[in-house]
């Protein structure tokens, strides 16, 4: 199990630390339903240092990625990013990943945490252009700071106007005095706000410094709970529960970043799919009797018939009522829909409804 280089940080605080991906985690501090609320309406601070961060270089970069992601990388330019998804061969998904564009022949490619060793194995596997490939993983901690005040929390700390930076973008500058911190504007909570990369040498000083600057502002720590819970009510998918080898873009609901103008893996069996449709999606819902879902969970229909499973739930702290993911049947997909949780021995009434959740 590998530590982060905060980890003695989180212990001091009295974090509930968990496995998690190979990694011990803070997954919560004072609460899930209180730091939840912190990141809704103040700041919040999430040590994400367990992600995978790889650096493809040379002249063929963009064309690897191009070829092994869904999305069309061409699109960016220094200092964009985008979202996008590894496709398999069998019509799945290896991974979800954000794509940096550095420069022209220079992309960071940021992967979950669980599939840093898979999906470095799986470009490689397709890098017949000898493109200079470099896993920082372990060299790189990733601070998250998330929710409205962010950018006058961490503002007085760095020469980078984070309040024009526009979504899905970066810039590389000086933070709380260290050169070449790479800030970021993505996020997973739909709180707004801003990631930091930065090498472990300096986690302690950026996370002090952040505290420091952010007091004024109510900035407290978050763990992983409430990062679940924050994504879930804006419907983001969460790799392993609600995309995985076995689900395909097209049925998650991520045609978006599923692009047909260029050949990548699998890409003429999914335009297919897109052309034809697909036998069932991925759908949000909420309880209207009283019930919590929970991953797994067997979705059915009025007449008790298996329509599909929960992949994702919760009682949504913002929206103080009980919702989910799952992949149901493509006829029981549209909007107020009305379907049935099995909680143990029951059937618990819920819709379908879009997201974000409200």
């Amino acid at each position: 199990m590998k530590n982060v280089a905060l980890n003695d940080v989180h212990l001091g605080l009295g974090a509930k630390m968990v496995p998690f991906a190979g990694f011990n985690m803070p997954v919560q501090y004072s609460g899930i339903n209180v730091e939840h609320e912190t990141v809704r309406k103040n700041v919040g601070v999430f040590d994400v240092s367990h992600m995978g961060e790889f650096i493809l270089k040379g002249e063929g970069a963009l064309d690897l990625i191009q070829r092994i992601s869904s999305n069309d990388a061409s699109k960016l330019f220094d200092g964009k990013i985008q979202y996008s998804c590894l496709p398999n061969d069998k019509g799945g998904i290896v991974d979800d990943l954000l794509v940096y564009r550095i420069d022209e022949k220079t992309y960071m490619l940021v992967v979950n945490a669980s599939n840093i060793n898979k999906d470095w194995d799986w470009i490689s596997k397709h890098n017949s252009g000898g493109v200079e490939m470099k896993n920082i993983s372990d060299q790189t901690s990733l601070l998250a700071v998330q929710g409205p005040k962010a950018a006058a929390a961490l503002q007085s700390l760095t020469d980078v106007d984070l309040a024009s930076m526009e979504y899905y973008t970066f810039k590389k500058g000086t933070f709380a005095g260290i050169d070449n911190v790479l800030i970021s504007a993505t996020g997973y909570t739909g709180a707004g706000g801003f990631e930091l990369y930065f090498d472990n040498q300096h986690a302690v000083h950026i996370w002090n410094e952040i505290f420091n600057s952010g007091e004024q502002f109510g900035i407290k720590p978050i763990g992983l709970a409430a990062r679940d819970t924050l994504r879930l009510e804006m419907g983001f998918c969460l790799y392993g529960n609600d995309i995985d080898d076995t689900t395909s873009p097209i049925e998650a609901g991520l045609g978006w970043v599923t692009k047909f103008t260029k050949n990548f893996v699998n890409s003429e069996n999914l335009a297919l799919q897109k052309q034809e449709g697909v036998s069932r999606k991925l759908v949000g819902f909420e309880m209207v009797d009283r019930g919590i879902p929970r991953h797994d969970y067997v979705i059915e229909n009025a007449d008790g018939n298996i329509i599909g499973k929960v992949t994702s739930g919760t009682q949504a702290p913002s929206l103080q009522k009980a919702i989910g993911l799952g992949y149901v049947s493509k006829e029981f997909s549209k909007d107020g829909t009305e379907i049935y949780i099995k909680i143990r021995d029951n059937r618990v009434k819920a819709h379908v409804v879009k997201f974000p959740f409200k």
